[in-house]
């Protein structure tokens, strides 16, 4: 009986939890999910503009009064609020941020210079300090060079091995930022000749201008003069006794050089006074410091003077003008002016550019300048480069850009020639190049000319060209496969056919150096695949679209995408390799470039066809590439993002207003999204190729365009837009007012969506010049794309 009770009571004990556990299920109510957070509402007020024939409201212009007190303090609160918001937004992503930022970082090359240029007997590069934000400006002696290379840390300066300091510091750019509130921001940096002083510009953010010093580069000491604010071009003189400069005026408009002498005590002299208010000054001197050219220009005409670099007060010569603006670049070789232009000839516009000659000292009345190559259609000149020894030559064939020199002086000839009689070496390059970038190549009297090359599947390539002997140096490039970055400190050869001999080598031989040998070239096309499309547009024009994808993780009709785009001031996009992007490309993303109207490589038609009145194209031409990657199954529907730096930014937020639906998400990066306003009004001062660029609202005609295509005057109402994320600064150089408005009015216009958010990144800092920053700012971006589209 004891026992039977024993079982019953353990029988029935044994079922209690059970019982227990599905009444406890029976009643629980799970937690709410928190929610989503609640994005700002800044205060509307209203007012009416009105011009020409149109009127409209803009209740947040208040945003741009920049001397009303009242009104910066309420922006003031409202972008703080913005700043919690993306914050509490992202917050579940941090953990994702933290591990891209650590992906990216590890992509940087942290203590490695930049690769020495030569000029006359010094090697100058910039190098960064263990635990420095900001760079240092050094030189050495290249005789000492082999010395140098025996260092086991050759930033370090000190030569163990002979037991000798063989470094010296120009710049240390962490003191310059001690100086100007905490940037170190340089835009223009000239040695001199003589290799005595430096001639620098950094931004002054107090003042929001650039700011001139000269340095004494054997004491180190800062000069007594010249100390100029508002500089905007540099060219040294009298082989370094003298220094020109061009300062803006109140609105930011190069006006006036004056010729500053060295050690001086007398004020700087005035040597061009530009009053009219539309025409704009530039300075450089020519390779050989014999002349310094003088550029005048509006949108009404162009012109080139010189100034005797030996007697810079003696006085300017006209050498060259022509109706309209035009791109003008005068360079001497022993005893011609060349001249490299786009300008009208004969009363016609040109698609490209033109070289052009004539003698210095020519007869007293107009000069005749000749024409130095014939047309070819098959080969256009983008570029070209001097030194004493030889003409280089970018050029450009259909979509492919190839580099060429030819000897100097050239045959004096009447009639201009054909580039291939000439029989040009044609230099090696890898595939799919996107860009060839001049370097400095400060000495004249070198036969090794700099180029870097760019290539989407490929890290930036730093090439030495000695073209006399044809042999080639790659100097600097990251290998990613083997996580570190070459620098040749010495003399040695990037080996293999870099060696040889290129100057009696074919195209098509070329074709197989390329095609063999991309390995040398540290490409990454085996892992990456680049393709190449003719996307047609609304009008049937063919658009060049540029895919790139990782091999292994290409799935058709299943990857997200990133579509870039630009389409302004006739400028190539930029599709060089990113390191941020490889996380993107790792994790089965497809990055796409469409090079639409508006920019540049095809031709200035191609521009002119994308701007003012015909900027709808460059839109147009940006949503016939996103609707092809999702119809052509590269980008999953409902996945595609788009990436737009400042007129860029203008270009895919159109495109958003256009097709709002084609687009999963966006990042606008400082975008130009207010055109109607900031044409009509500018804020910060504009220049003539942004009204050549974007049209001059006190033209009808281009009004009513600017109206059609501004970003923010066409947000569609009641429809469901991307995310969006919209990176910005407190700075006001960046106009962080617009995209203020546009976050707003966006808001106010569409559908809410909490999993379709518009975001305000806003920073501090001057990010360009931070590379940690950049890290954060990138990791940032791709955590909000990848959250966007896997929600």
């Amino acid at each position: 009986m004891r026992h039977l009770l024993t079982t019953t009571f353990h029988r029935h004990n044994h079922r209690l939890p059970t019982i227990l556990h599905h009444l406890l299920i029976r009643h629980y109510r799970p937690p709410k999910p928190p929610a989503p957070p609640k994005h700002p509402k800044p205060p509307q007020k209203p007012q009416s503009f009105t011009f020409h024939d149109a009127t409209w409201e803009d209740p947040y212009s208040w945003m741009s009064h920049l001397n009303d007190k009242v009104a910066m303090r309420h922006m003031d609160i409202y972008m703080e609020q913005e700043e919690k918001y993306t914050e509490a937004v992202m917050s579940d992503t941090e953990k994702l941020q933290s591990k891209l930022q650590s992906e990216m970082a590890s992509r940087l090359h942290f203590d490695l210079s930049t690769s020495p240029i030569r000029w006359g007997p010094w090697l100058y590069y910039k190098r960064v300090e263990a635990g420095k934000q900001y760079p240092v400006l050094c030189r050495r002696l290249a005789s000492l060079n082999e010395q140098f290379i025996s260092n086991k840390d050759p930033s370090g300066g000190f030569d163990f091995v002979s037991g000798r300091k063989i470094e010296q510091k120009l710049v240390d750019y962490n003191l310059e930022a001690e100086r100007f509130g905490g940037y170190a921001y340089e835009e223009l940096s000239e040695v001199s000749p003589d290799h005595k002083f430096l001639a620098y510009t950094m931004y002054d953010k107090d003042n929001d201008s650039f700011r001139l010093s000269v340095r004494n580069l054997n004491s180190g000491a800062l000069c007594s003069k010249p100390q100029a604010d508002r500089v905007s071009n540099l060219a040294w003189a009298k082989n370094g006794q003298a220094l020109l400069y061009v300062v803006t005026d109140q609105h930011k408009r190069p006006c006036r050089i004056y010729c500053s002498m060295i050690g001086s005590t007398e004020e700087d002299v005035l040597l061009l006074d530009e009053p009219a208010e539309n025409v704009y000054v530039n300075i450089r001197h020519t390779k050989d410091f014999r002349f310094v050219t003088v550029n005048t220009f509006s949108t009404t005409f162009s012109k080139v003077f010189l100034i005797n670099a030996a007697d810079p007060l003696s006085g300017i010569s006209l050498v060259w003008e022509c109706e309209a603006q035009a791109h003008c670049i005068v360079e001497h070789h022993q005893g011609y002016l060349y001249l490299f232009t786009d300008a009208a000839r004969g009363g016609q516009l040109v698609d490209h550019h033109y070289l052009l000659r004539c003698p210095v000292n020519a007869s007293s009345g107009p000069r005749i300048w000749e024409r130095v190559f014939d047309n070819d259609r098959d080969m256009v000149i983008e570029d070209v480069d001097f030194c004493n020894t030889h003409l280089t030559l970018i050029i450009r064939e259909n979509c492919s850009f190839r580099l060429c020199s030819v000897p100097l002086p050239m045959p004096a000839r009447k009639d201009a020639v054909r580039l291939k009689e000439l029989n040009p070496a044609f230099l090696p390059l890898p595939n799919h190049v996107s860009q060839i970038w001049p370097g400095p190549n400060y000495d004249y009297y070198s036969s090794t000319m700099r180029f870097t090359i760019s290539s989407p599947v490929m890290p930036d390539a730093v090439v030495d060209y000695e073209l006399s002997s044809g042999n080639w140096n790659i100097v600097q490039q990251q290998n990613l496969l083997y996580e570190r970055t070459r620098i040749l400190y010495g003399t040695n050869s990037s080996g293999g056919i870099a060696n040889g001999s290129l100057n009696n080598l074919n195209s098509d031989f070329l074709n197989e150096i390329k095609s063999e040998d991309d390995n040398l070239w540290n490409c990454l096309s085996e892992f990456y695949a680049c393709e190449q499309y003719d996307v047609p547009s609304y009008d049937g024009v063919m658009v060049p679209l540029t895919i790139l994808y990782s091999r292994k993780n290409k799935n058709k009709n299943q990857n997200p995408g990133l579509l870039h785009g630009h389409g302004a001031y006739g400028e190539l996009l930029d599709k060089r390799w990113r390191n941020d992007l490889k996380s993107l490309l790792d994790r089965g993303w497809v990055i796409a470039y469409a090079d639409v109207r508006g920019g540049g490589g095809h031709g200035k038609a191609w521009h002119h066809n994308g701007r003012q009145q015909k900027k709808l194209n460059s839109i147009k031409d940006f949503v016939s590439c996103a609707k092809f990657l999702v119809e052509n199954e590269f980008v999953q529907e409902n996945k595609l993002a788009g990436w737009g730096y400042s007129a860029g930014g203008l270009l895919v937020a159109a495109a958003i207003n256009t097709c709002p639906d084609l687009f999963r998400a966006a990042i606008l990066k400082v975008p130009f999204l207010d055109a109607t306003s900031t044409l009509l009004n500018p804020i910060l001062p504009l220049t003539a190729a942004d009204y050549e660029e974007f049209g001059c609202p006190g033209d009808i005609d281009d009004f009513h365009a600017i109206m059609k295509y501004c970003p923010f005057a066409n947000i569609q109402k009641d429809v469901l837009y991307p995310a969006v994320l919209i990176t910005s600064s407190f700075n006001t150089r960046f106009g962080v007012w617009e995209a203020a408005k546009w976050a707003a009015r966006v808001r106010e216009h569409s559908i809410y969506d909490p999993k379709r958010p518009i975001l305000l990144n806003l920073t501090t800092d001057i990010v360009e010049e931070n590379r940690y920053l950049q890290c954060k700012e990138s990791a940032l971006e791709t955590a909000f794309l990848i959250k966007m589209m896997e929600s």
